[in-house]
C-alpha cells in the first residue's frame, strides 16, 4: 500500500470557503498556524487547548476540518477525534502531532481521524491536507507510512477472514486500488470508468465495511487479505 502526503501549488488553493479548528494546547505554536493558514485564505473558525473546547466548536461549526493535536491536557487527542466524529460527523479530524509513534497513528486512524501529520511538514503539506480532509482524502506524512504499513500487515492483527464478503467483484478492485494509494482520478483512470462512478464505488465500500474514510478501508482491505 501506497501512502503519500500531496504537496498542491499554493497558487491553485481555494480562499475562504473552508473553516478550520486548530486544537493544541501550545499557544506559540497555535498561534503561529493560524496565522498562516490565515494568509493563505483559510478561515479558522476556532481554537482550542482542551478537547471538550474543540468538540463543542465542531459541533457549531458544521463541515469543515479540525487540526488535532494528540498530546492534549485531560481528554486525549485520540479519545477527542473518537468523541468528534460521533457527535460531529460533518466535522472531519487531521491529525497534526508530534508523535511518529506506530501505535498512536493506529489508534488515531481507528478513531476515525482522516489524516496524520507531523509538526515538522511544511506549510504546504498542511494546507493539502486540510485541502484533503475537504474533499474526503486522506493524507499521511511520508515519514510514518512505511511503518504504517509494516504494522498493518502484522499476521496478528489480521481481521475475519468475511471482512469483505459483501463487496462486489467490482468495489474489490476499487478497495485493492484504494489500499495502494491511489486516489479517485488514478483508479477511474486504471478501471477505465468514470471518476463520478468511483466516487459511488468508494461511498459503497465505507458504508459495507462500516468505516468512517478510505484510510479505515485500506486498515480493513490489508488486515483480512484483500490488498
Amino acid at each position: 500500500m501506497k501512502c503519500r502526503c500531496l504537496l498542491l501549488n499554493l497558487a491553485v488553493v481555494r480562499g475562504g470557503d473552508l473553516k478550520v479548528i486548530v486544537v493544541d494546547d501550545h499557544e506559540l505554536f497555535r498561534r503561529g498556524l493560524v496565522g498562516l493558514l490565515e494568509e493563505r485564505g483559510i478561515e479558522v473558525f476556532g481554537e482550542a487547548t482542551l478537547a471538550a473546547e474543540a468538540i463543542k466548536q465542531a459541533s457549531e461549526m458544521g463541515p469543515g476540518v479540525v487540526l488535532m493535536d494528540l498530546s492534549l491536557p485531560g481528554m486525549s487527542g485520540i479519545e477527542a477525534t473518537q468523541r468528534l466524529t460521533a457527535v460531529a460527523p460533518l466535522a472531519r479530524v487531521l491529525v497534526l502531532t508530534a508523535s511518529a509513534d506506530d501505535q498512536h497513528v493506529m489508534d488515531a486512524l481507528l478513531a476515525g481521524a482522516c489524516g496524520y501529520l507531523l509538526k515538522d511538514s511544511t506549510v504546504e503539506q498542511i494546507v493539502e491536507g486540510i485541502r484533503a480532509a475537504e474533499r474526503g482524502e486522506s493524507s499521511i506524512s511520508p515519514s510514518i507510512a512505511g511503518h504504517l504499513i509494516r504494522r498493518l500487515r502484522e499476521p496478528h492483527e489480521l481481521e475475519p477472514a468475511n471482512a469483505g464478503a459483501e463487496l462486489t467483484p467490482r468495489e474489490l478492485e476499487v478497495l485493492e486500488l484504494v489500499a495502494r494509494g491511489l486516489d479517485n482520478s488514478e483508479i477511474a483512470q486504471a478501471l477505465f470508468l468514470s471518476q463520478h462512478t468511483i466516487k459511488n464505488h468508494v461511498s459503497s465500500i465505507l458504508i459495507k465495511l462500516q468505516v468512517q474514510n478510505r484510510i479505515q478501508a485500506a486498515v480493513r482491505a490489508v488486515r483480512s487479505g484483500l490488498a
